[in-house]
């Protein structure tokens, strides 16, 4: 019987067009292949293959990877998201390349050592050089062919990658299948939706890609031109237009996963929406799936989207028919968050048909009326939705029932519903039937949203932090127009009301510079998809409903097994029974591997009444460090000793030992005291022990502990699970990153609960991003960094001896000249300050009295000289020493 997957091949016959078949003249190699060994989890062993390539006339960097055999086998070639190189996607090339998949990476034009200008997938640059890799991959040995010159390939890629896997399917009738993860349909309606300049999001294009001079001219002449009036115009459209996969949409025809993001104000879902509209008409199959995270940031679900993507090329590639390539439409839900490790729990939705945006629509009637609002002149301030970087984070805190969005008085009108008579889930785009009228003869430009209101009309939380952008024209205005709202996928409760917000401004667009007054009428009710075919899978069981029953059997397995070979647990140390922790020549090196270290001799000693701050950047080891310290993992060298007794799995000194791992999460219907009670009733202990009343005092819940926890702010749940990590009063507490997602009076209560806990003359250990709170909250620091101890002490004597000199100037110090001081012997760096007005200068060997004459014999204005050291200016200065 014919599979599937030959009758498209039968029926999209192949045809290179002239193009192709220069690129294939001019495939040429320019340089030998270096071949390298990959570690694996098991055979067969990966080989790479690194090899410089010009598929289009340029230089590119590629890496090849096959694992054993000398079958013929399908191709996958995976391209990196912007900003990248081929090196990003090393882990999946891999991971497909033991599979059974010959696999092509490369760094794009203008990216890693890849030669050439950015021109945004251009399909004579980026998309011809696709081609000609393809033309390679055709002449190798091992990759299955179809045909003469035509390999059994398949695309896949996130972002920059994706988009190119599309355009390459267009453009190159060789490819077989495509999975394109959280990528753009047309790149104008990215950056210009419905005539708006996202400012923000292509300031960080332009500098992500390392400035203006390494686009390709017309680009960075186009954006320079569009970020200068705030407008795009004509030309700009038409140039990412040509240069995205809509220009191609009726010649992509192969199969095609798409994978997009909820968390994403760069490409959101509309962009996959119209990717299945468009291949799916063309006759091809085509699945949606929508992930959690985004470029916005959140939890891009990378192990999940890895298996569905391999499933998905074994069956169209392969040609493994059984293989279950998952629904035609799924969605990732997200409601509370895991208590254990701070982790927000998802259940995946999913339906047999691709809903689309606008299924099962049901009306939620507004309140009446016409809003009036202003457009401040120079459109500042502006409200706040997403933010580039961060908003991944916002969007998560959203799914939770946490608002921090905001919008300035004045500026915005709204419409509310009634409080919902029973709960409502979202998935799609809500719309909304307007009349907008704008002073005479101008555009109004408006960002529509859609909140969450809780039943008090307190707090209202955005949904996945998304807003949707409009410029209503003269010749719209006056009459009634149908305006999208951001596509979601969220569940309003029973009792919390719609919330309608149009906004004259947005952080991340540019607006009318003029001053402006908006109307704003609402002509209907608000009509929101709720998809009635997409159904949640059942909840799992709580991890501890099974975990724990078959955590004891295993853990009594392996004491059987192992009771000939345990070495004997070490005897306490009396000399250090008051002493909360010493670590001494801890190291633990990462799995399998043979000289890379987690963490390497590292050395420390607390004593009681500290708060002693944990810090070193990503990387450095501090979350190995503390799973060692709480005896979830065994070091590989040294030893851990808390209040004397060595750590060791199940340790009885464990006891003592308090920990909270970010996030809150607890049984929503229950009170703040009815889940504390749970708790601990689950440890066993007495009741007398808890010490509960003492734990909710130092955390300062008040009446609050009454009430259930779904009515809890993220402060108050941060609070709460602090209390928690309290119970029984240990005489160690470990907080990590307790102050993740709190507005700054929520981070000011939270320092205040660790500076009363230690005073009653218990430690505390705290690891946080946040410089300013440590040094305000911290007592001692350890700074790591690479796995190794760079300084420990107290933080004044850290903060306070230091090699940073600050130097203020009468007038403005240009940027030549702090660069002719930052090159004096015996200068570390020398920086601008942000006025200008002076520089901080780190000495590496010179003395101030040497520095201030050099400073003189250079001209500088030198108005004071003295000392400057604050915990950021430290911290940054040690790890960089530390890199050096």
């Amino acid at each position: 019987m014919e599979t599937p997957t030959a009758r498209w091949r039968r029926l999209l016959p192949r045809t290179p067009g002239r193009w192709a078949a220069a690129v294939a003249a001019l495939a040429v190699l320019v340089g030998g292949g270096t071949w390298t060994a990959v570690a694996d989890d098991g055979p067969p062993a990966v080989q790479r293959e690194d090899r410089m390539l010009r598929p289009g006339g340029v230089e590119i960097d590629t890496s090849y990877f096959t694992a054993g055999g000398s079958g013929k086998r399908p191709a996958v070639l995976i391209g990196h998201g912007f900003g990248g190189s081929k090196n990003d996607v090393r882990a999946q090339a891999e991971k497909l390349a033991a599979e059974g998949y010959a696999v092509l990476t490369w760094s794009a034009r203008g990216f890693g050592k890849s030669g050439g200008a950015i021109s945004l997938n251009d399909p004579d640059g980026e998309v011809k050089d696709v081609s000609g890799l393809i033309d390679w991959l055709a002449k190798r040995p091992e990759v299955e062919l179809d045909k003469k010159g035509d390999p059994r390939v398949g695309l896949t890629g996130a972002s920059y990658g994706g988009a190119v896997s599309l355009l390459a399917a267009g453009h190159d009738q060789r490819v077989d299948a495509i999975a394109p993860v959280i990528t753009y349909w047309n790149l104008a309606d990215a950056l210009f939706p419905d005539g708006v300049f996202k400012k923000l999001w292509a300031g960080i294009f332009i500098t992500t890609g390392g400035g203006c001079e390494k686009f390709e001219k017309k680009l960075c002449e186009m954006y320079e031109r569009v970020a200068v009036s705030g407008k795009p115009d004509a030309a700009a459209t038409e140039l990412l237009t040509e240069r995205s996969p809509s220009a191609v949409a009726d010649r992509i025809k192969v199969p095609s996963l798409l994978l997009q993001g909820q968390s994403d104000s760069l490409f959101p879902l509309g962009h996959a929406d119209a990717m299945q509209k468009a291949i799916s008409a063309n006759g091809a199959p085509v699945s949606v799936d929508w992930i959690s995270g985004g470029h916005d940031g959140g939890d891009n679900e990378t192990s999940r989207v890895e298996g569905r993507v391999g499933a998905w090329f074994d069956r169209y590639l392969k040609e493994e028919t059984g293989t279950d390539t998952g629904p035609a439409f799924r969605v990732t839900r997200t409601g509370g968050i895991d208590s254990t490790d701070g982790a927000a729990l998802k259940r995946g939705a999913s339906s047999d048909t691709y809903p689309g945006l606008r299924s099962g629509g049901r009306e939620i009637p507004l309140g009446e009326g016409t809003k009036t609002f202003r457009n401040p002149a120079g459109s500042a301030p502006p409200a706040i939705s997403a933010v580039p970087g961060v908003g991944g984070g916002l969007s998560q805190l959203s799914s939770l029932g946490v608002g921090l969005s905001l919008d300035f008085p004045g500026q915005f009108g709204r419409f509310e519903s009634a409080p919902l008579a029973t709960s409502v889930h979202v998935t799609g785009t809500p719309t909304a039937r307007v009349t907008v009228k704008a002073t005479e003869g101008r555009d109004a430009v408006l960002f529509g949203k859609v909140y969450d209101v809780s039943p008090d009309g307190r707090q209202q939380v955005l949904p996945s932090q998304l807003v949707a952008p409009y410029r209503i024209t003269p010749d719209q205005q006056g009459k009634p127009i149908e305006l999208a709202l951001p596509a979601v996928d969220h569940e309003f409760d029973a009792g919390h009301r719609m919330r309608l917000v149009f906004s004259a401004t947005d952080l991340g667009y540019a607006s009318p510079a003029e001053p402006a007054t908006y109307t704003v009428t609402a002509d209907g009710p608000l009509t929101v998809p709720t998809a009635p075919a997409v159904t949640t899978a059942a909840a799992t069981l709580p991890w501890w409903t099974w975990g724990l029953p078959a955590a004891a059997l295993v853990i009594a397995a392996a004491l059987l097994l192992t009771a000939r070979r345990r070495t004997a647990t070490p005897a306490p140390d009396p000399a250090l029974t008051d002493v909360p922790l010493q670590i001494t020549g801890l190291s633990k090196k990462y799995a399998k591997s043979v000289d890379r270290y987690a963490v390497r001799e590292l050395s420390f000693r607390v004593e009681k009444g500290q708060v002693l701050g944990l810090l070193g950047p990503n990387g450095a080891g501090k979350t190995t460090t503390l799973r060692m310290l709480m005896g979830l993992i065994t070091p590989d060298e040294g030893e851990i000793r808390v209040f004397g007794q060595a750590i060791r799995p199940g340790a009885p000194v464990l006891s003592r030992v308090g920990a909270f791992v970010e996030g809150a999460g607890f049984l929503p219907h229950l009170s703040g005291r009815a889940n504390l009670d749970l708790y601990w009733q689950a440890t066993g202990r007495p009741a007398e022990d808890a010490y509960i009343d003492e734990a909710l005092e130092i955390a300062g819940l008040g009446d609050a502990l009454a009430r259930a926890v779904r009515t809890y702010s993220q402060g108050m749940r941060q609070r709460l699970a602090i209390a928690q990590a309290m119970l029984g009063m240990p005489d160690l507490l470990i907080l990590d990153e307790p102050t993740n997602g709190l507005d700054p009076p929520q981070i000011r209560e939270m320092r205040d609960v660790m500076i009363r806990y230690a005073a009653g003359g218990r430690t505390v250990i705290v690891s946080s991003h946040l410089l300013s709170e440590v040094e305000q909250s911290c007592t001692h620091l350890v700074v790591m960094d690479r796995g190794r101890l760079v300084q420990a002490g107290p933080v004044a004597e850290i903060t306070g001896s230091g090699d940073m000199i600050l130097v203020t100037t009468a007038e403005e110090v240009s940027e030549p000249l702090a660069e002719k001081v930052a090159s004096l012997p015996g200068i570390g760096s020398a920086v601008r300050l942000d006025d200008g007005r002076g520089l901080l200068v780190r000495l590496d060997g010179a003395t101030t009295s040497r520095l201030v004459a050099d400073l003189v014999r250079l001209d500088v204005p030198v108005t004071g000289v003295g000392p400057h050291r604050r915990l950021e200016d430290a911290f940054l200065t040690l790890i960089s020493g530390g890199a050096a």
